[in-house]
């Protein structure tokens, strides 16, 4: 009796591993909302005078650190001149923002989110596990193949400045442009120099926002959109078949 033909292997099914808790896919997407309306309204807020000064004052005869062009009206929100509905749009979805992110931080804290996720490990910051990642990345490998999942260094670090530091800043340089927020608390107006250097903090603030939006979306091109989308919406990322 001849023996029977080997049968051919079947391909393993895709691993799949659950990424993104709710509470971060939620807040992920209210928060890209909230800056997308705010980065637009603000433009339209700047069109009003497109000039940036530093220390208490500043108007049309003082001397800028930074003049602008009028930004284009499909860049703004409204699209045509309104200053008071722009001012409107900008506060509503500020407090999105704001009660968004202490939302968020509470229960990262409890599900253990923050810890698990974005907490920093001394072998990570090491320059030779720097370099190492850096190149990782120039190769468009974004993740390791030994924890499929897990956040690198630079995703870490990032996260955190804009977590930590970006938000809040644009938050507090905000609350300082705010006359009746400045006679609840004039420390804070003093802590940042004066109306217009919060002010100019406030525009350089969203300007990295804006940077590391545009960083992010094309990393999340690089590493395969549709898998990226995918695990932000349903929370499972797919590990690449050359990981799996």
């Amino acid at each position: 009796m001849a023996d029977a033909e080997p049968r051919p292997e079947l391909p393993a099914p895709p691993r799949t591993i659950y990424r993104h808790r709710v509470a971060t896919r939620l807040w992920h997407w209210v928060n890209a909302v909230a800056i997308l309306i705010m980065l637009g309204s603000g433009l339209m807020i700047f069109n009003a005078h497109p000039r940036l000064y530093w220390g208490i004052y500043g108007a049309n005869f003082d001397h800028p650190w930074l003049q602008l062009p009028r930004w284009p009206g499909w860049a703004t929100i409204p699209a045509h001149y309104n200053l008071a509905l722009a001012r409107r749009w900008h506060l509503l979805f500020a407090l999105v923002l704001a009660f968004g992110l202490l939302l968020h931080l509470v229960v990262s804290l409890i599900n253990g989110h923050i810890g698990k996720d974005l907490r920093l490990r001394r072998a990570e910051l090491a320059p030779r596990h720097l370099w190492a990642d850096f190149k990782a990345h120039l190769a468009l490998r974004f993740h390791d193949p030994a924890r499929p999942g897990a956040y690198n260094i630079f995703q870490k670090l990032s996260y955190i400045l804009v977590i930590f530091v970006l938000v809040p800043l644009a938050i507090f340089t905000g609350l300082c442009l705010s006359p009746g927020f400045n006679a609840f608390a004039p420390w804070l107006l003093e802590l940042f120099g004066g109306r217009q250097s919060a002010r100019s903090l406030h525009f350089i603030v969203a300007a990295a926002l804006t940077l590391f939006i545009v960083v992010h979306l094309t990393l999340v091109i690089l590493a395969g959109a549709i898998n990226e989308i995918r695990s932000m919406v349903t929370g499972w990322w797919r590990v690449p078949e050359e990981d799996a």
